[in-house]
Parts: structure tokens; sequence; C-alpha cells
């Protein structure tokens, strides 16, 4: 069993990822066209918003097992 403060640090990045992936959705279902362009994914996904802030953070590792 994982510790605590991994399975936290865990559940807050998926939350993050459903966030995002909700945003996209709606992004999508909004859409003129067929397709979001580029542009628009990386504003949904606050790309460069992260690129001015710095490099992104390392991901987790996980101990006890192979990378997932």
């Amino acid at each position: 069993m994982a510790p605590p403060s991994s399975t936290t640090v865990q559940d807050h990045v998926a939350l993050a990822e459903i966030e995002l992936c909700g945003e996209l959705m709606i992004a999508a279902s909004a859409a003129d066209g067929e397709r979001l362009s580029a542009d628009r994914i990386d504003e949904v996904l606050r790309v460069a918003a992260d690129r001015l802030a710095g490099p992104a953070p390392r991901p987790v590792e996980r101990r006890g097992g192979p990378p997932h």
C-alpha cells in the first residue's frame, strides 16, 4: 500500500488531468469546425502560460515498481 502522501499527490494529478480533459471536450463541442486547432488546444490547456512560467515540474517518481 502506498503512503498517504503519495496517494494524495496521485489523486491531485488525476483530478487535474480529468479537469483538462473536460475543458478540451467543452472546447471541442463549442468549436465551429470538425477539429480544434493546435493553437486552440494550447489555449485550452494553458500551454503558453505554463511556458512563460518556467520549465515543467519533474514527474513524481514511483518507488517499488515499474514506471507507468
